[in-house]
């Protein structure tokens, strides 16, 4: 079997990229709450919850959880005030 250079290429970056210290998206499902939070209540979440943030970065699903959850809690407050 003969490998694509582009896939090989991105099988490099990911395994380049890999901090030991990641999360993966059960543990960050776990805490995007918590993260949320913060960033409703004006904190710096980034700096507070970094491996939540770098997941973030890396993981559009999660990303996606995360906005959808942060706009309807916004959305949900908007309505009580």
């Amino acid at each position: 079997m003969k490998l694509n250079l582009e896939i090989l290429k991105k099988i490099v970056s990911v395994l380049v990229g890999t901090k030991p210290d990641e999360m993966n998206c059960d543990e960050c499902f776990e805490q995007v709450d918590l993260f949320v939070d913060l960033k409703l209540r004006g904190k710096h979440a980034a700096e507070a919850m970094p491996l939540i943030q770098d997941h973030l970065d890396r993981c559009a699903g999660c990303r996606e959880e995360f906005e959808a959850l942060l706009d309807c809690i916004r959305a949900t407050t908007e309505e009580i005030n």
